[in-house]
């Protein structure tokens, strides 16, 4: 099951910079593990959009409160969770 996690931010940028770098630091954990395929920020600055790679419900909600965005109550999330039937070579 692959997932599309949408985060919203609750708070100015500014109050969301304060927590950026551990945020980026753990996307790039998340990526090097394999859980995150791919992650960045909305063109229009009103949050971000992370897709997981194979995992479980269980495993896409675990990645989500693990987030030190989420952690700081700065950011909600949807995910949004389809099952990848066709894929890319490789995926």
């Amino acid at each position: 099951m692959f997932h599309v996690l949408t985060l919203t931010y609750q708070q100015p940028l500014d109050v969301i910079d304060k927590t950026r770098t551990a945020h980026l630091a753990w996307l790039e954990e998340e990526i090097a593990a394999g859980r995150l395929l791919l992650a960045g920020r909305q063109e229009s600055q009103a949050g971000g959009v992370l897709v997981t790679g194979d995992i479980g419900v269980e495993d896409a909600e675990a990645v989500i409160a693990a987030d030190p965005y989420q952690q700081a109550g700065v950011v909600s999330y949807t995910r949004l969770s389809f099952n990848g039937a066709f894929r890319a070579p490789g995926l």
